[in-house]
């Protein structure tokens, strides 16, 4: 039993590894190329497999990179695309097992710990869930709908690389590959069955923001009516008075007390006796 671990995709221990175990060209391309989706392919001499490690920047977005595995009769070669802390972790924890375990198991054991590190990150996804839900309760806030896009791309992404994932662990369970050892089927469907447990999470993470969303927009389109309502208020009942005064700017003569020294209060008392009217005709059609 052989473990190489290759930190660099582009060492060349790579090309000597791939001529000693006859790795096929375009798996050695797929190494070197980052970006590819999680899959499980099979050969006559051994299987390639591409998991998707993930960990969380310090702006809160998700950030996935490749882990490469090739599983042979007597050997397992794993490239890391780059330094990520899942990963490396994850390789570290397998390592103390390393000397008694069989290939097949070394690989188990890899995609597990891989598919554990989702979990954290699931965690942190729903805390910021419930954040953005109480916050858009109490104070919706630009801001805050740009957390709630930004969480939603995050899910997105995730959910993509949870369901190639699920559908390696798929395969990985179908295959009746003398590389796997039967004692390992049952722990392969634990791991397939930790990967649809966690898409059904960010399922319902993804409905959360989507009621956080709708909470969002009808929470606005309220605020704005209710603005409207206040300025339409304002302005009708302001509108007495501005009818008033403008009958009384004019150059007529006979206007109830233009001529008499109490001509002003008779004005603002017409002007009040009028908003009380228009007041009480809002109320008894439910208007205000």
């Amino acid at each position: 039993m052989e473990w190489h671990d290759l930190r660099d995709p582009n060492d060349p221990e790579l090309d000597r590894l791939a001529e000693r175990y006859r790795l096929h060209p375009l798996h050695i391309e797929d190494c070197r190329h980052r970006g590819q989706n999680a899959k499980l392919e099979e050969q006559e001499n051994y299987l390639f497999a591409v998991l998707k490690p993930v960990e969380v920047s310090p702006e809160g977005e998700l950030e996935f990179s490749d882990l490469d595995l090739f599983l042979g009769r007597d050997f397992l070669v794993t490239v890391q695309e780059s330094d990520c802390l899942s990963a490396r972790q994850a390789l570290e924890r397998v390592r103390a097992g390393f000397p008694d375990l069989r290939p097949d198991q070394l690989f188990y054991r890899v995609a597990d710990a891989i598919v554990d590190s989702y979990l954290p990150v699931l965690d942190q996804q729903d805390d910021t869930c419930d954040a953005l839900q109480d916050e858009v309760l109490e104070r919706p806030s630009p801001a805050a709908l740009d957390r709630i896009f930004s969480a939603k791309r995050n899910l997105i992404e995730l959910r993509r690389v949870l369901a190639n994932t699920r559908d390696v662990m798929g395969h990985l369970q179908r295959t009746r590959s003398d590389l796997i050892g039967t004692d390992l089927w049952p722990f392969l469907r634990d791991v397939y069955d930790h990967v649809a447990r966690a898409l059904d999470t960010v399922e319902v993470q993804r409905d959360i923001l989507s009621g956080a969303l709708e909470i969002y927009l009808s929470s606005v389109s309220q605020r704005t009516n209710q603005v409207v309502k206040v300025l339409t208020v304002m302005g009708t009942i302001a509108l007495p008075a501005l009818l008033v005064t403008s009958f009384y700017g004019m150059n007529l003569h006979g206007l109830p007390g233009s001529g008499s020294p109490y001509g002003a209060w008779i004005a603002a008392g017409i002007m009040l006796a009028l908003t009380g009217i228009l007041l009480t005709l809002l109320r008894v059609f439910r208007w205000l």
